[in-house]
């Protein structure tokens, strides 16, 4: 049995065969259970938890793992442990253990990426992200292998972190222009693509600001009473989702707007799966707004770390 550590992951990755991984592994057969989430502690002051994530195809079984301790940066750990376990399909023999905090960096940012490959519009220039965690130079990545943006707008509340990140991604790419800027309503009228990558438990701009055409991608909030963008952004949009079951489940960004009555579940247009049967272009037109809201997948974990696991 393998074991693959971080340094390997990001030495076999590019966002391009990760996408084209992903798509493939969306559109075949799969099963998945609801992931499940456990609280370690009940009370307000407390989040830590521990989660488990089977999922399988006709290639490989797997179940990934983690750790979350919000408070652990306090006492010089990380705030996410994960691990991902990979089984044959064909006999069930252990195959590999995987580092499951690396590939959730990688395959959230390119399922982000993958959906705004079918949800956003072409001639998109303008990215706006919120956030400048660990997560943030991987989506402003992933989002560049499929859409040719001329500048990048950074928003975050950790100024020196987001600063570093700018100057990292502007070496990076140079013919891009990248900027450090408040949420206020002439920025977020003027995106085409809007991504949400934070730990703010509140919405992070007013859903009226938005010019027609905008996709708007939300991947932050993982709580049923908190959310990233308000009920004005779900009602003007198409919503579209990684996970049915996962997302109306865990996301206040769908519940909250449900609990208030302007939104059903029935409103949910598709989840990434069907996107990827069809692999073509999800959008009506150029004027509407989309949005995907994604809480992640064990199946995206499965298939990203098999593609580790054959690469090598």
């Amino acid at each position: 049995m393998q074991i693959i550590d971080a340094t390997q992951i990001d030495n076999v990755f590019s966002f391009e065969s990760l996408l084209t991984a992903m798509q493939q592994g969306f559109a075949q057969d799969f099963g998945m259970p609801k992931r499940n989430v456990y609280e370690l502690d009940h009370s307000d002051s407390n989040h830590d938890a521990f989660a488990v994530l089977p999922a399988w195809n006709q290639d490989v079984i797997g179940v990934k793992a983690f750790t979350y301790f919000p408070s652990n940066s306090q006492a010089g750990y990380h705030s996410l442990y994960s691990k991902i376990m990979l089984f044959s399909r064909t006999h069930g023999e252990p195959l590999a253990l995987v580092d499951g905090t690396r590939i959730t960096l990688w395959r959230t940012a390119t399922v982000s990426a993958l959906a705004s490959r079918y949800l956003s519009r072409e001639n998109s220039e303008h990215l706006v992200l919120f956030g400048s965690g660990n997560l943030a130079e991987y989506m402003v990545r992933a989002h560049l292998a499929v859409r040719n943006f001329k500048r990048v707008t950074l928003v975050a509340r950790n100024q020196q972190k987001v600063s570093a990140l700018q100057s990292t991604l502007q070496q990076a790419f140079p013919d891009i222009k990248f900027t450090v800027a408040q949420s206020t309503a002439e920025l977020i009228h003027s995106a085409d693509v809007i991504c949400c990558a934070t730990g703010c438990p509140t919405p992070l701009f007013d859903g009226q600001w938005l010019k027609e055409g905008t996709h708007i991608d939300l991947i932050g909030n993982h709580h049923s009473e908190q959310r990233e963008c308000d009920s004005t952004t779900i009602t003007r949009s198409r919503v579209f989702v990684d996970s049915k079951t996962n997302v109306l489940n865990e996301a206040g960004e769908l519940l909250l707007p449900i609990q208030e009555g302007v939104f059903s579940e029935q409103d949910v247009c598709a989840e990434l799966a069907d996107l990827a049967k069809l692999n073509t272009p999800a959008r009506i037109n150029e004027s509407e707004i989309t949005v995907f809201k994604s809480v992640g997948t064990a199946l995206s974990d499965l298939i990203a770390a098999y593609l580790v696991y054959q690469t090598l």
